[in-house]
């Protein structure tokens, strides 16, 4: 991993936009296939994704067929390639380069189907994404977007890898940090870190992720927000290379362009992520 992070930039963070929109659309077939097979949950974790380090894709979880195989569907951002794998070894994919969502659509409930599970095609979404043309039926674009795509890839593998570190150093802490999970709805992976029970509407946390980019940051961006949100006029200092973002939201951010002047990129961003989770901690008194 430290390679992959030494490697960033070869495509500028400011530059992933319309990669990072196709990857998002497509990501959801992904989680419509947890939705359409898995109970659902109350906080919607039963629809979030994993980073598989093995097939740098990001999958759901185990869907259980009535023949109790595991299966779980896949996206290789890197390629755009949509993936269904079985604990029998059974296995297709479909590279989504010049297909849209409805040929994706129609292609995974076909599979879903071989393994006797529920379609995905059908179900609706809670929320909604960016406009762009994949929404009004148009094919992905993944052949003229190749360098872009694998460089959002390596962001994501990169953060996964950076908040699986830290999160290693937390178990200490109770009740502790949620698994690293990749939410569908703003494209985030992230941890919760919980710092007491209780209501989460009031109950200390500190949340850590990484965006791959949206409405606040057109980039990569590494956040850490502790919550309740400290006071505006009481913002501990920050190790490099953040700032605190208190527009919308009050917490400590990292851009991909800042990330990238690191001289050590994988060290600088787990000790800013280490080093702002302590100073989340003082201030919630925790």
């Amino acid at each position: 991993m430290n390679d992959l992070a030494k490697n960033l930039g070869a495509v500028a963070p400011t530059r992933l936009k319309d990669a990072r929109i196709q990857a998002h659309y497509a990501v959801q077939w992904v989680t419509r296939a947890a939705r359409a097979n898995l109970e659902a949950a109350a906080d919607d974790s039963h629809s979030n994704l994993g980073w598989d380090v093995d097939q740098a894709a990001l999958i759901s979880h185990d869907l259980v067929t009535p023949d109790n195989e595991t299966v779980h569907v896949g996206l290789d951002i890197a390629a755009m390639r949509l993936f269904i794998a079985g604990s029998s070894g059974r296995s297709d994919e479909l590279m989504l380069n010049g297909h849209g969502d409805i040929e994706a659509g129609e292609w995974l409930d076909g599979q879903l189907h071989k393994f006797r599970l529920q379609p995905a095609g059908a179900v609706s979404l809670p929320y909604g994404l960016d406009d762009h043309s994949l929404g009004q039926g148009a094919g992905y674009t993944a052949g003229s977007h190749a360098g872009e795509l694998a460089e959002l890839a390596a962001w994501f593998a990169v953060a996964a890898d950076a908040l699986e570190t830290v999160r290693a150093t937390l178990g200490h802490l109770s009740p502790g940090p949620s698994p690293v999970r990749c939410w569908p709805h703003h494209f985030d992976i992230a941890t919760l870190l919980s710092l007491e029970e209780g209501d989460p509407e009031t109950a200390r946390a500190i949340g850590i992720g990484m965006s791959p980019g949206d409405g606040t940051y057109a980039e990569p961006y590494v956040y850490i927000n502790p919550w309740p949100p400290l006071a505006f006029d009481d913002l501990p200092g920050l190790p490099p290379p953040g700032h605190w973002h208190t527009e919308g939201f009050v917490g400590a951010v990292a851009t991909g362009t800042q990330l990238l002047t690191l001289a050590d990129r994988r060290g600088g961003l787990i000790a800013f992520i280490a080093g702002t989770i302590e100073a989340g901690r003082r201030k919630l008194a925790v």
